[in-house]
Protein backbone atom coordinates (compact mmCIF):
# COMPACT_ATOMS: atom_id res chain seq x y z
CA UNK A 1 0.00 0.00 0.00
CA UNK A 2 1.25 3.20 -0.85
CA UNK A 3 1.46 6.19 1.84
CA UNK A 4 -0.54 8.72 0.09
CA UNK A 5 1.78 11.50 1.71
CA UNK A 6 4.71 10.00 -0.11
CA UNK A 7 3.05 10.49 -3.91
CA UNK A 8 4.42 12.94 -6.02
CA UNK A 9 2.21 15.37 -7.30
CA UNK A 10 4.26 16.90 -10.68
CA UNK A 11 3.53 20.99 -10.08
CA UNK A 12 2.28 23.07 -12.93
CA UNK A 13 4.26 25.49 -14.66
CA UNK A 14 4.21 28.64 -13.64
CA UNK A 15 3.12 31.15 -16.51
CA UNK A 16 1.88 34.44 -15.83
CA UNK A 17 -0.78 36.03 -17.91
CA UNK A 18 0.03 39.58 -19.56
CA UNK A 19 -2.79 42.39 -18.55
CA UNK A 20 -3.94 43.36 -21.95
CA UNK A 21 -5.88 46.97 -21.86
CA UNK A 22 -5.51 50.50 -23.55
CA UNK A 23 -2.77 53.25 -22.69
CA UNK A 24 -5.84 54.76 -21.09
CA UNK A 25 -6.43 51.77 -18.90
CA UNK A 26 -2.60 51.93 -17.99
CA UNK A 27 -2.15 55.41 -16.98
CA UNK A 28 -4.60 54.90 -14.14
CA UNK A 29 -2.12 52.26 -12.70
CA UNK A 30 0.93 54.98 -12.34
CA UNK A 31 1.22 55.49 -8.80
CA UNK A 32 -0.10 52.17 -7.94
CA UNK A 33 1.80 50.01 -5.42
CA UNK A 34 1.99 46.41 -5.04
CA UNK A 35 1.56 44.59 -1.76
CA UNK A 36 4.96 44.47 0.40
CA UNK A 37 6.26 40.73 -0.43
CA UNK A 38 9.02 39.10 1.71
CA UNK A 39 11.32 37.22 0.86
CA UNK A 40 10.53 33.27 2.21
CA UNK A 41 14.15 32.94 3.09
CA UNK A 42 17.31 35.35 4.61
CA UNK A 43 19.79 36.37 2.91
CA UNK A 44 22.58 33.70 3.16
CA UNK A 45 26.29 32.84 3.30
CA UNK A 46 25.30 29.82 1.04
CA UNK A 47 23.77 31.93 -2.04
CA UNK A 48 25.86 34.93 -1.38
CA UNK A 49 29.15 32.82 -2.07
CA UNK A 50 27.30 30.49 -4.86
CA UNK A 51 26.51 33.38 -6.75
CA UNK A 52 30.11 35.11 -6.16
CA UNK A 53 31.79 31.60 -7.42
CA UNK A 54 29.65 31.50 -10.55
CA UNK A 55 30.74 34.72 -11.79
CA UNK A 56 34.47 34.56 -10.15
CA UNK A 57 34.35 37.23 -7.42
CA UNK A 58 36.54 36.90 -4.40
CA UNK A 59 36.11 40.24 -3.38
CA UNK A 60 36.68 39.61 0.49
CA UNK A 61 33.19 41.02 1.67
CA UNK A 62 31.12 38.28 0.14
CA UNK A 63 33.94 35.36 1.42
CA UNK A 64 36.19 36.76 4.92
CA UNK A 65 33.55 36.57 7.66
CA UNK A 66 36.01 38.71 9.67
CA UNK A 67 36.53 41.42 6.95
CA UNK A 68 32.79 41.60 6.16
CA UNK A 69 31.61 41.62 9.98
CA UNK A 70 34.27 44.66 10.52
CA UNK A 71 33.20 46.86 7.52
CA UNK A 72 29.54 45.78 6.68
CA UNK A 73 28.16 44.20 9.50
CA UNK A 74 28.24 40.24 7.81
CA UNK A 75 28.82 38.91 4.57
CA UNK A 76 27.78 41.28 2.18
CA UNK A 77 25.08 40.02 -0.64
CA UNK A 78 26.72 41.30 -4.03
CA UNK A 79 24.33 43.91 -5.92
CA UNK A 80 23.79 41.55 -8.90
CA UNK A 81 21.95 39.65 -6.87
CA UNK A 82 19.42 42.26 -5.58
CA UNK A 83 16.35 40.67 -7.67
CA UNK A 84 17.35 37.13 -7.00
CA UNK A 85 16.18 37.63 -2.70
CA UNK A 86 13.01 38.04 -3.75
CA UNK A 87 12.63 35.49 -6.60
CA UNK A 88 9.80 33.36 -5.49
CA UNK A 89 10.29 29.69 -5.20
CA UNK A 90 8.55 28.13 -8.42
CA UNK A 91 6.79 25.70 -5.94
CA UNK A 92 6.50 25.72 -2.09
CA UNK A 93 3.99 22.49 -0.06
CA UNK A 94 0.69 23.65 -0.02
CA UNK A 95 2.02 27.26 -1.44
CA UNK A 96 -0.21 29.88 -3.32
CA UNK A 97 1.55 30.45 -7.27
CA UNK A 98 4.00 33.62 -6.88
CA UNK A 99 2.22 36.92 -8.15
CA UNK A 100 2.95 38.35 -10.78
CA UNK A 101 5.04 41.58 -11.13
CA UNK A 102 3.74 44.49 -11.37
CA UNK A 103 4.83 45.58 -14.48
CA UNK A 104 2.88 42.72 -15.98
CA UNK A 105 -0.19 43.30 -14.72
CA UNK A 106 -0.17 46.55 -16.49
CA UNK A 107 -2.94 46.33 -19.17
CA UNK A 108 -1.87 47.63 -22.30
CA UNK A 109 -1.28 46.11 -25.66
CA UNK A 110 1.68 43.86 -26.38
CA UNK A 111 2.42 40.31 -26.18
CA UNK A 112 6.05 40.90 -25.61
CA UNK A 113 8.48 42.14 -22.84
CA UNK A 114 11.76 43.31 -22.88
CA UNK A 115 14.35 45.45 -20.43
CA UNK A 116 15.35 48.56 -21.76
CA UNK A 117 16.94 49.83 -18.48
CA UNK A 118 17.55 49.11 -14.92
CA UNK A 119 19.59 51.40 -12.07
CA UNK A 120 19.57 50.70 -8.81
CA UNK A 121 20.75 52.22 -5.50
CA UNK A 122 21.86 50.68 -2.04
CA UNK A 123 21.80 53.25 0.25
CA UNK A 124 22.83 50.41 3.28
CA UNK A 125 24.37 47.16 2.78
CA UNK A 126 22.69 43.92 2.25
CA UNK A 127 24.17 41.30 4.91
CA UNK A 128 23.39 37.77 5.36
CA UNK A 129 20.94 37.23 7.88
CA UNK A 130 18.64 40.06 6.44
CA UNK A 131 14.95 39.57 5.30
CA UNK A 132 14.23 41.42 2.29
CA UNK A 133 10.43 42.49 1.49
CA UNK A 134 9.91 44.36 -1.41
CA UNK A 135 6.98 46.92 -2.47
CA UNK A 136 6.62 47.55 -6.62
CA UNK A 137 5.34 50.58 -7.92
CA UNK A 138 4.18 51.92 -11.75
CA UNK A 139 6.20 55.06 -12.11
CA UNK A 140 4.92 55.83 -15.85
CA UNK A 141 3.78 53.96 -18.97
CA UNK A 142 5.06 56.14 -22.08
CA UNK A 143 2.86 56.64 -25.25
CA UNK A 144 3.12 54.20 -27.85
CA UNK A 145 6.29 54.31 -29.17
CA UNK A 146 7.50 52.61 -32.67
CA UNK A 147 11.04 50.92 -32.30
CA UNK A 148 13.03 48.47 -34.84
CA UNK A 149 11.01 45.52 -32.48
CA UNK A 150 7.84 47.08 -33.03
CA UNK A 151 5.32 49.37 -31.57
CA UNK A 152 5.24 49.47 -28.05
CA UNK A 153 5.13 51.51 -24.85
CA UNK A 154 7.82 51.67 -22.53
CA UNK A 155 6.78 50.64 -18.61
CA UNK A 156 8.74 52.28 -15.62
CA UNK A 157 8.64 50.52 -12.16
CA UNK A 158 10.19 51.35 -8.87
CA UNK A 159 10.63 48.86 -7.02
CA UNK A 160 11.86 49.48 -2.90
CA UNK A 161 13.52 47.21 -1.10
CA UNK A 162 13.28 46.93 2.80
CA UNK A 163 15.08 44.71 5.61
CA UNK A 164 13.48 43.57 8.26
CA UNK A 165 13.63 46.48 10.78
CA UNK A 166 12.00 49.09 7.95
CA UNK A 167 15.52 50.75 6.40
CA UNK A 168 15.24 51.15 2.79
CA UNK A 169 18.52 49.30 1.66
CA UNK A 170 17.88 49.23 -2.28
CA UNK A 171 15.79 51.01 -4.73
CA UNK A 172 16.16 49.21 -8.40
CA UNK A 173 14.07 51.50 -11.28
CA UNK A 174 13.48 49.41 -14.26
CA UNK A 175 12.12 50.09 -17.44
CA UNK A 176 10.58 47.33 -19.46
CA UNK A 177 9.24 47.76 -23.40
CA UNK A 178 6.08 45.86 -24.05
CA UNK A 179 5.44 45.29 -27.66
CA UNK A 180 4.42 42.92 -30.34
CA UNK A 181 7.24 42.19 -32.28
CA UNK A 182 7.18 43.27 -36.11
CA UNK A 183 5.66 40.79 -38.43
CA UNK A 184 3.82 39.30 -35.22
CA UNK A 185 -0.30 39.10 -35.44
Amino acid sequence: MTDPAAVSVVPKPIAYRLAFGTYDEALRMVGVASEPRTAGTVVSAARIQMFAATVHDANPSYWDTDFATQNWGGLVAPPALLMGWLTPLPWQPGGQPPAAAIAIRVPLPGTTFINAANEAEFPLPIVEGDRLTVVEEVVSVSPEKQTKLGVGHFVETMDTFTRQDGAVVATNRNTLFRFTPLGAS
